[in-house]
């Protein structure tokens, strides 16, 4: 029965009324937005997590490039000892404080606190050559390996948690040949 134009609620014979499904898809949109949103936030953090990584295996192949350029005969092709060694001016070629700060100055998503560690590996001399120690002493002659890593903490942030903030221990590894 309608009064006013909007159906009224009357037990007996119009029953049907009483049974409408008026308010069910507001209902149902609310609970399938409780599962929906968390999930779309977790692929987009996720997401972001992925494109900081691609940049901390960019920066650490990136300063692997830089150190391997300026290895020990850099200053005998350039006299210029702050192209071979910015930080310091050394006259033996990159230092790992070099490299370090080369990587924050890269201007990639977090390279300012991003960790840097460098190691030196040391060849025996056959071909193909085979690296017999690696240590944070600088041995950066031609023909020995560098190895750069890069690590940072990255904020994962989930949402509707009551620690809202979880840190993921993003880093990569690279590995060149000194070349001079």
């Amino acid at each position: 029965m309608k009064i006013d134009g909007f159906p009224r609620l009357v037990w007996g014979a119009d029953r049907r009324v009483a049974l409408c499904e008026d308010g069910s898809s507001l209902v149902e949109m609310a609970l399938s937005c409780l599962i929906l949103i968390p999930v779309l936030f977790g692929i987009i953090q996720m997401s972001f997590a992925l494109y900081c990584y691609h940049f901390a295996a960019d920066a650490a192949r990136e300063a692997t490039r830089f150190a391997i350029v300026r290895g020990a005969n850099c200053p005998t092709y350039l006299s210029n000892n702050s192209y071979c060694s910015p930080t310091d001016g050394n006259q033996f070629g990159a230092t790992a404080n070099d490299i370090a700060q080369y990587v924050k100055t890269l201007g990639y998503p977090y390279s300012a606190t991003a960790t840097t560690n460098v190691r030196w590996c040391t060849t025996d001399g056959t071909t193909p050559a085979t690296w017999i120690s690696c240590s944070s002493t600088r041995s950066n002659s031609i023909g020995n390996q560098v190895q750069v890593t890069v690590t940072y903490n990255y904020p994962l942030v989930i949402p509707f948690l009551r620690t809202n903030k979880f840190d993921l221990n993003m880093g990569s590894v690279s590995s060149m040949t000194i070349v001079q």
